[in-house]
C-alpha cells in the first residue's frame, strides 16, 4: 500500500511539475515575442539600418542573427520570411540562406525535444486544436517520413506547425534531423535571394524573385490543403464504413 500511495504521489507530482513546466513556457513566450520579437521584426523590416547593424557588429552581428532565427523557429507566432529576407539583404543570399538554415536546424530540434518532453499540450500552446487536427492523418501513415518531408519541401506549407507536431508522430530525431536540414532550403533560398537582390538593389530581380516566391508558395498552401483535405475524406470514409460493419 505505502508503495503504491508513493508512486501515485510520484506519479502527480510528475504531472505538476509538468504542468508547471509548460506554464512557465507559455509566460516567457509571451514575454519574449512582445519584448524581444516584436521589436526584432520591426528592426528587421528596416534592410539599411539592419545592414549597418550587421556591418558594425561584425562577426558577432552572425551569432546574433543566429539567435534570431532561433527564437523565430521556437517562438511559432514570429514569422519567418521577413526575417529570412532580412539575412539575404544583410548577408547575401548564401551566405544569409546558410545562417537562416543553421538557426532553423537548432531551432527545429529544440522544439522536437521539447514536444517530446511535454506531448501534445506544448503544441497547443501555439496551435489551435483544428489546426493539429488536421494533420493527424500523419500519425498513421504508411509514408509518414515521405509525406513529411514532402509537406516541408513544398514552400507555402506551414512549417512551424509541421515541426511541432512531427514529434507527436513518433517520428525519431535523426529522421527529423534529416528533414528539417534538407526539405526547408527551397523555402528559405527562395526568400534569401529577394532579400540579397534588394541588398545589392537589383529591385527588377527583387520584383521577379519575391513575385515568383509568393506565387509559389501560394500553390504550396493550396497543394497541401488538398492534402489534408483528401486525408480527412479518407479517414471520414474508413470511419463511416467501421460503423456500418459493426451496426
Amino acid at each position: 500500500m505505502a508503495n503504491r500511495k508513493g508512486s501515485e504521489l510520484s506519479d502527480r507530482a510528475k504531472k505538476i511539475i509538468a504542468g508547471a513546466s509548460i506554464a512557465v513556457f507559455i509566460l516567457l513566450t509571451l514575454a519574449i515575442a512582445w519584448f524581444v520579437g516584436r521589436p526584432l521584426l520591426q528592426y528587421i523590416q528596416e534592410p539599411e539600418r539592419f545592414r549597418a547593424w550587421v556591418d558594425s557588429a561584425g562577426f558577432m552581428g552572425r551569432i546574433y542573427f543566429l539567435g534570431i532565427q532561433i527564437l523565430q523557429v521556437v517562438i511559432a507566432i514570429i514569422p519567418g520570411e521577413p526575417i529570412e529576407m532580412g539575412a539575404g539583404y544583410a548577408f547575401g543570399a548564401v551566405e544569409g540562406t546558410l545562417l537562416c538554415m543553421l538557426g532553423t536546424v537548432i531551432g527545429s530540434m529544440m522544439v522536437y525535444f521539447f514536444v517530446r518532453r511535454f506531448g501534445r499540450k506544448a503544441v497547443e500552446i501555439f496551435f489551435p486544436v483544428e489546426k493539429i487536427e488536421q494533420l493527424r492523418f500523419l500519425n498513421t501513415a504508411k509514408k509518414r517520413d515521405a509525406l513529411m518531408f514532402l509537406l516541408m519541401f513544398i514552400p507555402g506549407t506551414p512549417k512551424d506547425l509541421l515541426g511541432y507536431f512531427a514529434p507527436l508522430t513518433g517520428m525519431g530525431p535523426g529522421t527529423w534531423l534529416f528533414i528539417t536540414a534538407v526539405a526547408r532550403i527551397p523555402s528559405v533560398v527562395t526568400s534569401t535571394i529577394g532579400g540579397g537582390a534588394l541588398g545589392v538593389k537589383n529591385y527588377l530581380f527583387a520584383a521577379i524573385a519575391i513575385g515568383v516566391t509568393l506565387l509559389i508558395s501560394a500553390t504550396g498552401l493550396f497543394i497541401y490543403r488538398r492534402i489534408c483535405a483528401r486525408h480527412e475524406a479518407h479517414e471520414a470514409q474508413k470511419t463511416g464504413q467501421e460503423e456500418d460493419s459493426n451496426g
